[in-house]
């Protein structure tokens, strides 16, 4: 065939398609009775701002492990019960120590007092009290070179990585206002915004930051030479500073999983506060900062907690099939978690107060799940999974586990859904999704979206779906950092995301086939 005979075959193959996809939307039922009160009980007799509020300014950051984490999820529990929820408990996973904040200082003193934008990493110990500290920089530095530094570094404050050159200036691109992607992409979680596995990837300037941190100097860690990072613990640095890449002072803070045998403080400092001290150091200005971590770790419990709930379905045909919806309740420890995720938290738990309070009976059984460890790896969504879903034993619950709703990364209002790839659910999710368009739903998209807790379900082969939020300043100034608070949302928002939560539940449990999936094994 010529080129244009393959163009016309292409054209006339979409218009095909666009069209049996057309007509089974339009056959898709939308139950305008069930969405009118759903809108009218999310809209005008809402509680999620209060939810909300009490996670954020109430609870505060939500570390997994701490005690602030478990309050939370007691109180989401207990709050699901005083709705007539007797369902609601906590189920525990092996998690590891916690650890808490309960004092930070980060000065310079000399040659003039400034204070510095900074926070320590999650599971940093403490600094043995409030010490002075000279600030000594092995940026670009060979591993003999900083070990022929061990004088200079024992107790000091250790720069070990470049300036920061490549700031973070651009979010990800808003999916719901692009063209559509070719069939199988997968949006990136963080898109070309997200400072997170690959932070240490800094600008050259003072040396190049290779991937994890290490110095473009460093040796191989198994060649059994010494590596920048082993010669620099064995100086007894007092406290290793890092940099952040967010923008405008905002300070980009996570960490790996808890290790028992690191005893070296570390402190995130602002991108432009650390380039200040470096730059300083390097001309030969002598830079005292004065510095106290106190910090405590959790040894007593070291499981965490996923809150559950179910509400059985009033099908006794269909009430053993199981639609599930969920978000993660856990943040880090910089601001208080408020994109990331309470609001999440928050309209999961009142989507499931909307449909009762409306007085909806779902003939499928829902499933609502708070989960903890997500900033760890998705640490709770797969323990679930392990304990409930994978393996011979489980084929009958991943049979009834019909699909999985889950809410996680962005801000505003949900513009639609990441279909991942599955095309044959458009039909029913652009039908549901039309009666939101005046609250701002604007399309879903076939590609998928990665990094959070509904893949866990995809991977069991369940399918699990993750709505289109807003990006705006998110990437930039929000993910993970100390701008993450409450003024980031709005409560319209709220009450919007709850409302399409719930509508999407309802439908989904209401359905008389489960929704088609093209990953179900």
């Amino acid at each position: 065939m010529t080129t244009r005979h393959l163009t016309v075959a292409a054209v006339a193959l979409l218009a095909v398609t666009g069209a049996g996809l057309a007509a089974r939307q339009s056959a898709e039922p939308v139950d305008a009775a069930a969405v009118a009160k759903i809108r009218d009980e999310a809209l005008n007799r809402s509680q999620v701002w209060p939810l909300f509020l009490h996670l954020t300014d109430g609870i505060g950051p939500r570390l997994t492990g701490s005690p602030e984490y478990n309050r939370a999820a007691a109180w989401a529990r207990d709050t699901f019960a005083s709705w007539g929820f007797t369902s609601a408990r906590l189920e525990p996973f092996e998690f590891g120590r916690g650890w808490t904040l309960d004092g930070f200082t980060i000065e310079m003193v000399e040659p003039r007092y400034m204070p510095l934008l900074g926070y320590p990493e999650a599971w940093s110990p403490s600094t043995p009290g409030l010490v002075t500290v000279p600030a000594v920089v092995i940026a670009g530095k060979t591993p003999d070179q900083v070990a022929a530094m061990q004088g200079q570094i024992k107790g000091a404050a250790v720069l070990q990585a470049a300036a920061v050159t490549n700031f973070i200036v651009t979010d990800r691109p808003q999916p719901a206002l692009q063209p559509d992607p070719a069939p199988g992409a997968t949006a990136g979680r963080g898109g070309r915004g997200r400072e997170g596995a690959a932070a240490g990837r800094q600008g050259v300037a003072g040396g190049r930051q290779g991937a994890g941190g290490r110095q473009g100097g460093e040796r191989g860690a198994g060649t059994g030479q010494l590596t920048v990072d082993q010669a620099m613990r064995a100086g007894g640095p007092a406290v290793l500073l890092k940099p952040s890449r967010g923008m405008h002072g905002t300070v980009f803070v996570q960490a790996g999983r808890d290790n028992p045998n690191d005893s070296l403080p570390k402190i995130v400092l602002a991108g432009e506060h650390y380039n200040m001290i470096l730059r300083m150091a390097q001309q030969g200005v002598a830079v005292k900062l004065r510095v106290n971590v106190n910090a405590r770790f959790h040894d007593q419990d070291r499981n965490s907690y996923n809150v559950l709930v179910e509400w059985p379905g009033s099908d006794p045909a269909l009430r053993e099939q199981v639609v599930m919806l969920g978000a993660h309740l856990d943040s880090w420890h910089t601001g208080t978690g408020a994109t990331d995720n309470a609001d999440g938290s928050a309209v999961v738990m009142e989507a499931l107060r909307v449909l009762k309070a409306a007085g909806l009976q779902p003939r499928r059984t829902l499933r609502i799940a708070l989960w903890g460890g997500e900033e760890q790896g998705l640490l709770g969504a797969r323990a679930y999974v392990r304990a409930h879903l994978d393996g011979d034993a489980n084929a009958g619950a991943r049979r009834r586990l019909v699909t999985y709703f889950n809410i996680d990364p962005g801000k505003g209002p949900i513009y639609g859904w990441f279909l991942e790839n599955n095309l044959e659910v458009k039909p029913a999710f652009d039908a549901w999704l039309a009666p939101f368009k005046d609250l701002g739903a604007v399309k879903n998209v076939p590609q998928g979206i990665g990094s959070t807790d509904h893949v866990a379900f995809n991977q069991a082969g369940i399918p699990g779906f993750n709505p289109i939020q807003d990006y705006v300043d998110y990437d930039v100034r929000e993910h993970h950092r100390n701008a993450d608070t409450v003024e980031r949302i709005r409560e319209q928002d709220l009450k919007q995301n709850a409302a399409i939560l719930a509508s999407f539940l309802y439908h989904t449990a209401m359905r008389s086939e489960p929704l088609p999936s093209a990953i179900r094994r």
